[in-house]
């Protein structure tokens, strides 16, 4: 049987959460407790990799286990879990079903404050920056308009291509904050950060929305910004095929 663990995550606390030697990971962590329970070496399968920092509302991680689960498996697994991270569902799927390939789409959202507050601190990324906010609403419909973010892809990634679908993206007010969400089939290495650090360089005066299309069209990564901090970003969602996932009692 496949299961699927749906999970959220301080990023601040990883490096990362894919699996990289004996480093502490979300994938490793989840391995290890996993491997505990049932009592076999157990390794999972993520649905999209976060950078070292980065947060996670939603990600899913699928593995397989012949003998059935106990029915308690979540409550044991939170119990055993470091407080850093969180198992907030589990569902069966079919044999076949595999947490990345399968996903339609991620939504990321990145938060962004510009007045200090020690309750931030690594949660958002402190700006105390003068923004155009005209220019940020224009560069990010812009990016809908385009499908290869080879510029926004930092250099030694795996893919084999850039192009990618955004469905959306937009910056929005929310509770005195300033968030861009920004919502694709796929993403690359980098490149929601690329993305964030690119605009805000734009909307601080040191471009034009020309300039920025020409940054996108030159496909370099070399005129991207990505230097952005990890802890201001949140992976928020992943989407999958209608009846995608069964029920499971547990």
């Amino acid at each position: 049987m496949r299961y699927f663990l749906e999970v959220s995550y301080d990023g601040t606390a990883f490096h990362g959460s894919q699996v990289q030697g004996d480093i502490l990971t979300v994938q490793g962590v989840l391995n290890k407790a996993l491997s505990t329970i049932i009592r076999r070496p157990v390794t999972t399968f993520g649905a999209s990799r976060t950078d070292e920092g980065v947060h996670a509302l939603c990600n899913f991680y699928h593995f397989d286990e012949e003998a059935g689960l106990h029915p308690q498996l979540k409550y044991k697994l939170n119990a055993i879990l470091p407080h850093t991270i969180s198992v907030n569902g589990i569902y069966t799927a079919a044999e076949e079903a595999n947490a990345r390939f399968d996903a339609l789409s991620r939504r990321y959202r990145y938060r962004i404050y510009a007045h200090k507050d020690p309750f931030l601190y690594q949660r958002a990324m402190f700006y105390p920056f003068s923004l155009n906010r005209e220019i940020l609403a224009e560069t990010a419909a812009a990016l809908k308009e385009y499908t290869n973010f080879e510029t926004f892809s930092k250099r030694n990634t795996q893919s084999f291509t850039f192009l990618c679908s955004i469905t959306q993206s937009y910056w929005e007010e929310d509770g005195g904050e300033l968030h861009y969400v920004v919502e694709a089939n796929r993403f690359l290495r980098g490149m929601v950060r690329g993305l964030v650090g690119t605009q805000l360089q734009i909307a601080r005066g040191k471009g034009s929305l020309a300039d920025f299309k020409a940054i996108i069209e030159a496909r370099d990564c070399t005129l991207a910004d990505f230097s952005v901090p990890g802890h201001g970003l949140y992976l928020e969602a992943i989407r999958y095929p209608e009846g995608y996932f069964r029920s499971w009692p547990g």
